[in-house]
């Protein structure tokens, strides 16, 4: 099908984007990589005024150093952001699950900051953030703010982000030395993950002295599995230990039930597949 006519834009700066956005009001969309928008644009699902593509602004792009975090700008793709030797060193986490993340053409078109704005529970990128407690950026014509991970994610496909607004880059602090690893259970490869756990984990002397434990499509938005993480706590990196442990990983979930699987299998999965990422984060 064939999208519904729209103006389309593409400033160079922020504040040129802000702008357009002001002037299309709510019917403005913003273009990132597009492979969200796109599909729903073809199939009219959202007839938008106003198109403000964002993939001219270079100042939106790239991964930096920044004391003790680095920070990835919110246009940077998933490809530019697995093979970034910084990520890769202090939050190997995210670079396991971008790996996994759909298939090599949709990690060199989309973007970091668009997967995370869109905001699919389902999604690869939000429990990793959400598990290692990353800091969002967000541009308004008043300015910016800061938003922390545990309050972005707000609802199915919603976040703080709000009219008018732009993420324009996440921070990440920096995990050196921990191990990370991303478990993702799906039926058919490049599927959205029925569950998935992400798991940083830093081990001292066969023991786990600190854990970080994320969860991917176990309810309306990515979850932090706490209950774990306190568990983990002090326990030696043993398949018995960690097992006890991730016996609570779905405590407080709301996961869906539909084709590929009811709550309570879900539930299980996340059991699971919690104790194999956080052993494997472990190297254990």
């Amino acid at each position: 099908m064939i999208p519904a006519q729209f103006e389309y834009v593409a400033p160079t700066t922020v504040e040129e984007a802000l702008t357009a956005l002001a002037e299309g009001g709510e019917d403005a969309k913003v273009l990132a990589g597009g492979q969200s928008l796109l599909p729903v644009l073809r199939m009219r699902l959202n007839v938008p005024s106003v198109v403000v593509d964002l993939g001219r602004i270079d100042s939106l792009r790239g991964v930096r150093d920044d004391g003790d975090a680095i920070v990835v700008g919110a246009m940077t793709t998933h490809s530019d952001v697995f093979h970034d030797p910084l990520v890769r060193e202090h939050a190997a986490v995210l670079t396991e699950a971008i790996e996994q993340l759909a298939d090599p053409q949709v990690r060199h078109r989309g973007t970091f900051g668009g997967a995370l704005a869109h905001a699919d529970p389902a999604g690869d990128l939000g429990a990793p953030v959400l598990a290692l407690g990353a800091t969002f950026t967000i541009a308004g014509q008043g300015g910016t703010r800061t938003v922390e991970a545990d309050d972005f994610f707000e609802d199915l496909f919603t976040t703080a982000v709000q009219e008018g607004e732009l993420l324009t880059e996440i921070r990440i602090p920096k995990y050196t030395g921990w191990g990370g690893h991303y478990e993702k259970f799906v039926r058919v490869a490049h599927q959205w993950p029925i569950v998935a756990v992400a798991a940083a984990v830093k081990v001292d002397g066969g023991t786990i002295t600190e854990a970080r434990v994320g969860l991917t499509n176990m309810g309306s938005t990515p979850l932090r599995a706490r209950s774990v993480e306190q568990a983990l706590a002090g326990q030696p990196a043993t398949d018995e230990a960690v097992r006890a442990a991730a016996a609570s990983a779905a405590e407080g979930t709301n996961p869906p039930s539909d084709l590929n699987g009811d709550a309570d299998y879900r539930r299980h999965l996340a059991t699971v597949l919690t104790r194999r990422a956080v052993l494997a984060a472990a190297g254990a």
